[in-house]
């Protein structure tokens, strides 16, 4: 099997990094807020998820989608419960 000009391995000089299927879209973190406290939320990349510090939730992320439900999150406090 021969490489092809497309093929996923090479990248042409020049062209943009690709992109993690997993990873999003910086543009979509700048708007996105903790639904509880509409504060700010920063990128886990490691564990695929959102957290919101001040509501001390994770929002998971799955096959790159932000799940923003509250139902849905994770505690981050061990102890805490929903």
């Amino acid at each position: 099997m021969t490489d092809t000009p497309d093929s996923a391995s090479a990248a042409a000089p020049g062209s943009p990094t690709p992109v993690s299927p997993t990873a999003v879209d910086p543009r979509l973190l700048e708007m996105l807020v903790c639904p509880l406290t509409k504060s700010l939320l920063r990128y886990d990349a490691k564990a695929q998820e959102l957290i919101s510090d001040q509501a001390r939730l994770a929002y998971p992320i799955r096959d790159g989608i932000p799940i923003m439900l509250i139902d849905e999150a994770r505690p981050l406090d061990p102890d805490a419960r929903r």
